[in-house]
């Protein structure tokens, strides 16, 4: 038995997207409770299984995996370090940065001028936004790849405040999921 919001949930998810269950969008928010329904998610989970799409559940966010290639690997990991890199970024911003969080890009911007390890972590991210000049615009290259990857949307357009969704959870899990034994740790130069 598939939804009448199959269609629907296999778009948004096929392009890489997340469904969270904070996300100002009315419509996600709609998809997330439907997924959140037990039965139904095994049911999309079996039916998208057979089109080699696996309906995964994070901590509150709903995503597709494909089994891939090797040659997508360094593909992956090149993101996967992006990804680490902006993370320790908004990490140095706010160490409150997390789901549920808001923020504006003047309030980064602002930071920027005033605390040299967050312009030194901008720096260290050089594929976002590195072409551009000044802060405001490196910021919200930023802010714009984090809205592409569903981690943050615009909640508010008038103060231009963003919030944290649900699927950064998605990023904290991939950098806990890194476990460096110490002895390995203490020997890398």
């Amino acid at each position: 038995m598939k939804t009448k919001y199959t269609s629907e949930i296999f778009e948004v998810l096929r392009r890489g997207r997340f469904i969270c269950s904070n996300s100002p969008d009315d419509r996600l928010k709609m998809l997330y409770n439907i997924l959140e329904e037990e039965e139904t998610f095994y049911e999309l989970q079996n039916y998208f299984a057979h089109i080699n799409y696996n309906l995964e559940h994070g901590n509150e966010y709903f995503y597709f995996s494909r089994l891939e290639s090797n040659t997508d690997l360094d593909r992956k990991l090149n993101k996967a370090f992006g990804w680490i890199d902006l993370l320790d970024f908004l990490k140095t911003f706010d160490t409150s940065f997390d789901v549920g969080f808001r923020f504006s890009p003047a309030e980064i911007v602002n930071q920027l001028k005033n605390n040299a390890d967050l312009k030194n972590k901008l720096d260290n991210l050089k594929r976002l936004g590195a072409d551009k000049k000044n802060y405001s615009e490196r910021v919200k290259k930023i802010i714009e790849q984090l809205v592409k990857d569903d981690f943050v949307a615009l909640e508010n357009e008038m103060s231009e405040t963003y919030k944290v969704l649900t699927s950064f959870n998605y990023l904290k899990e991939l950098v806990t999921a890194i476990n460096i034994p110490e002895e390995i740790e203490n020997e890398i130069p």
